[in-house]
């Protein structure tokens, strides 16, 4: 196991292995293409890649702005991503947000929306209409206790090719 510098910022050797990739992959897109981009890049970079646009999206506004916006086209990559750096308790909490949308998930932003809108319950309040609240709370706790930015730093330093300078 390689231990990172002190003096490094959490998730600065995850996002030295993505920087150079992330304009690769196109979560714009069409489905088809993002694929095609994905597997273009080195597999440990597309899970830190999958897993940094997943928790940027849940922790700036919870799962349903993950889905409802053009990064929840990489759910399934992020759910493989989570489980690559051994982060159990996030990639559960992943699992089962996917899950809601049935056993084909939609890759297409459109069909991915309309699904999202069923899923909504009524109300005004968030906890009323978003499916995934629950889930959120859930998920920033598993994010704060198995320090989520050190796995995925450690994981790039072992797997993509990193070092720690």
């Amino acid at each position: 196991m390689t231990d990172l510098p002190r003096s490094q910022q959490p998730g600065e050797a995850a996002w030295r292995a993505i920087d150079p990739y992330r304009e690769r992959v196109d979560i714009f897109g069409d489905p088809d293409e993002l694929l095609s981009d994905f597997k273009a890049v080195p597999a440990a970079v597309g899970h830190l890649l999958a897993v940094w646009w997943c928790n940027s999206e849940v922790c700036n506004g919870g799962f349903h702005q993950f889905f409802s916006n053009s990064a929840g086209i990489l759910a399934p990559e992020a759910l493989a991503g989570y489980r690559s750096i051994g982060s159990v308790h996030c990639s559960e909490l992943v699992e089962s947000a996917i899950r809601m949308f049935g056993s084909d998930f939609p890759r297409d932003r459109d069909s991915r929306f309309a699904r999202l809108s069923e899923l909504e319950g009524p109300g005004d309040r968030r906890e009323d209409w978003d499916p995934f609240y629950l889930l959120d709370d859930k998920y920033y706790a598993a994010k704060r206790m198995e320090n989520l930015f050190a796995m995925m730093d450690q994981y790039a330093l072992e797997t993509a090719g990193l070092t720690n300078g």
